[in-house]
């Protein structure tokens, strides 16, 4: 008896080696030296949020760090390394959290950017309460401000930000947090309307919780968005709620966004989203279209921990092959409008 427990040990500990190793093997990691570390951020009511900040460091990074699912090799809580840098903010889709652009926020960093994802508020992962009220869209926006504010401000480093080099970028629910941070006026009344007549994705969720956007009764549609002139430039990938954003929504954007459209988005359909974005904003616009690639393609490729309904591609795409090149031209747009203004 002793001898097949002594053997099942054996393997359970070699097994138990195996997942370990083959983790470290997944995690993600960066040319050079990366820091990592997670703050709370006070808002208006006297509550906080958590964000992911990742930012250029000299010390080598140590074990491998998870953000969620996400495993990263990164310094933890390590001092800051240069001045003068430039601020990328990052507000992830519905459901989503830091980790969702891990892989983003760490080539960013290491090509010398300071970067911070905030969790927003009732819309994350781990909870969904304010996707029923009418603060849900406007309130992931001014948490996009308050981001920045705090960076500025009070955030351990932040005289090494530069305030003129600030970017941002979104996907899906994100990305419309970010066209409104950078001056767009969506017209939320179109939602009633374009559930009834063209459901989606975003109308499967919002009449699950009953929300308030849904009846055409409602008075008023939430607080306004008030743009971040602070903000330079825009990376939207996937914008949900394109279609609240014409014909005129996005006529006060004034920065250069690049614009990012899975063909096989069947989440947050080309037609009435991203394609109407990509037509109103016409010139001002630098687009890039994903042949293969569906919704969650423009997640953080997943490793050893891999939920299928968010890591699962179609066909033979290669998700990290395409975040390898999606990467490379956010960081090539962002330098050439920010870092070398």
């Amino acid at each position: 008896m002793m001898k097949w427990i002594v053997w099942i040990m054996i393997v359970v500990v070699i097994l138990a080696y195996g997942l370990v190793h083959y983790a470290m093997s997944t995690a993600l990691r960066t040319e050079n030296p990366v820091g990592f570390e997670i703050i709370q951020i006070p808002d208006a009511d006297g509550h906080s949020f958590p964000a992911g900040v990742w930012y250029p460091t000299q010390v080598q990074p140590k074990p491998t760090t998870m953000l969620s699912i996400v495993l990263m090799d990164v310094a933890r809580n390590a001092p800051i390394s240069g001045h003068a840098l430039p601020l990328v903010v990052i507000s992830h889709g519905n459901g989503g959290g830091p980790a969702s652009h891990a892989d983003l926020a760490l080539a960013l960093a290491n090509d010398g950017y300071i970067v911070a994802a905030p969790m927003h508020s009732g819309d994350n992962y781990a909870d969904q309460s304010a996707v029923d009220s009418l603060s849900w869209l406007s309130g992931r926006t001014k948490e996009l401000h308050i981001t920045v504010d705090y960076m500025l401000k009070n955030w351990r480093g932040h005289d090494r930000i530069n305030p003129e080099r600030i970017g941002a970028f979104g996907f899906s629910a994100g990305a419309f947090t970010v066209l409104t941070a950078v001056g767009a006026q969506p017209d939320l009344r179109i939602i009633a309307k374009h559930c009834v007549e063209s459901p989606e994705l975003v109308c499967d969720l919002l009449r699950s919780v009953n929300s308030p956007y849904l009846n055409t009764d409602t008075p008023t549609m939430g607080d306004a968005f008030l743009p971040d002139l602070r903000i330079k430039a825009a990376v939207v990938a996937a914008p949900g709620l394109g279609f609240t954003m014409v014909p005129n929504g996005l006529d006060n954007v004034r920065v250069p966004i690049q614009l990012w459209g899975a063909d096989n988005d069947i989440n947050v359909p080309y037609a009435t989203n991203t394609k109407l974005v990509r037509e109103a904003l016409g010139s001002r616009v630098e687009f890039h279209s994903v042949p293969g690639a569906a919704h969650f393609s423009f997640l953080t490729p997943c490793g050893l921990l891999a939920p299928p309904e968010i890591c699962s591609d179609q066909g033979q795409f290669d998700r990290k092959a395409f975040h390898k090149n999606m990467n490379a031209s956010i960081i090539a747009f962002f330098e050439k409008i920010m870092k070398n203004p």
